[in-house]
């Protein structure tokens, strides 16, 4: 009736994930993507089912480093099924933003992946800035020569690289899901 269904998962067991993608029909090798973490980002068809890789990632200050999460998206013609693994990509606030949206979600389930794409780019925001904030700390550092400096630059060094890893595929895979769509 021209509905969809949001179904959220967070780091379910084989099982849970098994009976929710039997319910909606996903392929198998779907299904097998799905139970990955660690994945880059990428976006995949699987017959008429759209499957997105996201990186989320916030910054923790109180550890000066980044955190990462993934989500899995699986958008078909009357479904989002989400699939979340780590703690840095809560999807409540984008829940509670499209629900207050029923013009748009009437557009259908590929405004709840917009949402979430959008969402996990705007995280990405505080983490650029609290990494600029300490290589700007550790600026100061040096010009006081303040012991320990090199092992600080080399972890900060990490972050940067590991973030850049983590966030620099994103780019391909929109680019695909612009062509996909």
């Amino acid at each position: 009736r021209g509905g969809f269904a949001w179904i959220g998962l967070y780091e379910p067991t084989e099982e849970e994930f098994d009976s929710v993608a039997g319910e909606f029909g996903l392929h198998d090798l779907a299904v097998k993507e799905g139970l990955k973490v660690h994945q880059r980002p990428k976006v995949e068809r699987y017959g008429e089912i759209l499957f997105v890789v996201l990186k989320a990632a916030r910054y923790v200050e109180e550890r000066e480093e980044v955190e990462f999460g993934e989500v899995h998206a699986f958008v078909g013609s009357d479904f989002v099924v989400t699939v979340r693994y780590g703690e840095a990509n809560e999807l409540v606030e984008v829940r509670r933003w499209a629900e207050g949206r029923p013009e748009l979600l009437r557009k259908g389930p590929y405004v709840v992946l917009h949402a979430i794409m959008d969402r996990i780019v705007e995280d990405y925001v505080p983490v650029v800035e609290g990494l600029e904030n300490d290589i700007d700390e550790i600026e100061v550092e040096v010009f006081e020569n303040k012991p320990d400096v090199s092992k600080r630059i080399y972890e900060l060094f990490r972050e940067v690289i590991r973030f850049h890893q983590a966030t620099h595929p994103l780019a391909g895979a929109l680019e695909h899901l612009t062509v996909v769509e």
